[in-house]
C-alpha cells in the first residue's frame, strides 16, 4: 500500500502532506520499507518478468 492513500488517525489529513508528527514518523517508515527489491518495478514489468520465469521454466523442463 502506498502512503498517500493513508489518512492520519491524528490529524485527519493525508499521511504524504505530513501535517503533523505522527504524519511525518508514519511517511519516513513507510519510505524505508518502500525500498524493497520489486518496489520500483511497475506492474507491468513484475508481470512481463513473470511471464518470462514461467517461459524459462517450461524451456527447462522440455530439455530434461
Amino acid at each position: 500500500m502506498t502512503y498517500d492513500r493513508l489518512v492520519c488517525a491524528n490529524c485527519a489529513a493525508p499521511v504524504s502532506e505530513g501535517r503533523c508528527p505522527v504524519c511525518r514518523a508514519s511517511r519516513e517508515r513507510l519510505q524505508q520499507q518502500a525500498g524493497g527489491l520489486f518496489a520500483q518495478l511497475s506492474p507491468a514489468m513484475l508481470v512481463a518478468l513473470m511471464i518470462l520465469l514461467i517461459a524459462v521454466g517450461l524451456l527447462l523442463h522440455q530439455a530434461v
